[in-house]
């Protein structure tokens, strides 16, 4: 249990992390927050781009270049100091090197790389380590990665499907217009968790319809998500706006046409061939397939068909809902699902938040486990 002042400076370290939302990925988002035994902040940090110093590196270098002594300081880490040398050398040698006394960490890695060797480390060298043991702080630590922990746990990415809907559940009407369901606020809103995500899915029905650029616009970022697009049999137009978008775009086909094939790649795009059985794009291969490129989270905003693959094939983790003030009447879903003959067999959800944003609301409803 720690007490109001060790809670106040691990708020703030969480606080930090936040700001590696839209830069550190692949990597956790993580902050540090240093100070002396008496409780005077000295150093503060997070993580950076991918190859850049991490969150106790920077914090210890803020430190530094205010003229302060880390010799007996203490760290408060959101995420535990690593312990293998990647892009960057191990930051619990880093600590301990530094004079570093006590470490307050909020999470164990996940990383098998690291997975409490890091903690193993700095109390081998006499620090004092204290690991959180649940409670709301060890919660947003979670929240704030993720995508970062499926990756490590399962291989692949946490999928959020994004929809905009009315009260009585239209993305569009029948004829497929749909700007705007909702306001400008749930928009913005909306872009700000793409910035969240390492990539964004769509599928070719979108691309032709609506021709989007699936890029972050509304919001500030360091960096653009990967677009990517499920196109079985690679009808995406080589004048698709998303190949204009700064940033890179994946698309992931079941067969191959070489000449389509040729002009999309002319016009900067990667495309990979993922079939199924039924030559269709094995979406759990897709999944694979982004884990091992590093993407922790996938935010989706597909059409009725591919949400509806998704969900049936359980690969979606959580779904952000934005439902507008609106009874539309006969128009598309935002999932096309087989019937049900039993009301039990239906997907169950445990509601997260609800936040209104202007007129709209903003559901967080995640998938049960099991």
């Amino acid at each position: 249990m720690l007490d109001d002042r060790d809670a106040a400076f691990m708020r703030e370290a969480l606080a930090l992390a936040a700001l590696g939302i839209g830069l550190t990925d692949p990597n956790p988002r993580v902050g540090a927050v240093i100070t002396t035994a008496d409780g005077r902040v000295i150093g503060r940090g997070h993580t950076q781009e991918a190859g850049g110093p991490h969150a106790e590196v920077m914090a210890m270098r803020d430190a530094v270049a205010n003229g302060e002594s880390l010799t007996g300081a203490t760290a408060y880490v959101t995420l535990e100091p690593c312990a293998h040398h990647g892009r960057t050398p191990p930051c619990c040698d880093a600590l301990v090197k530094a004079g570093i006394q006590r470490v307050l960490s909020a999470m164990s890695d996940p990383n098998p790389l690291v997975a409490g060797q890091g903690v193993a480390r700095m109390r081998q060298a006499g620090v004092e380590v204290i690991e959180l043991d649940g409670g709301p702080l060890q919660q947003e630590a979670v929240e704030l990665n993720i995508g970062f922990f499926a990756r490590m746990r399962r291989g692949t990415p946490w999928v959020r499907l994004k929809v905009a809907v009315s009260l009585d559940g239209r993305t569009a009407l029948p004829d497929g217009t749909s700007q705007w369901i909702t306001g400008e606020t749930a928009r913005t809103d909306g872009h700000a968790w793409r910035k969240r995500a390492g990539a964004v899915l769509t599928g070719v029905g979108t691309v032709r319809d609506d021709d989007p650029r699936m890029d972050v616009r509304l919001v500030p970022t360091a960096r653009q998500p990967l677009r990517v697009i499920v196109d079985s049999s690679l009808r995406t137009p080589p004048s698709a706006r998303m190949l204009d978008t700064p940033g890179r775009t994946l698309i992931y086909a079941a067969s191959d046409d070489a000449r389509a094939r040729e002009a999309l790649e002319t016009r900067g795009a990667e495309v990979v061939l993922l079939p199924d059985a039924a030559r269709r794009v094995d979406l759990a291969a897709v999944l694979r397939d982004l884990g091992q490129r590093g993407i922790n989270e996938l935010h989706v905003e597909a059409g009725a068909v591919l949400n509806g693959a998704l969900v049936q094939a359980r690969l979606v983790d959580e779904f952000l809902v934005y439902m507008a003030p609106l009874i539309v009447g006969p128009g598309r879903e935002f999932a096309g699902l087989a019937p049900l003959s039993r009301l039990q067999d239906g997907l169950r959800l445990r509601w997260g938040e609800v936040t209104r944003l202007g007129e709209d609301l903003r559901l967080l409803a995640r998938v049960v486990e099991g």
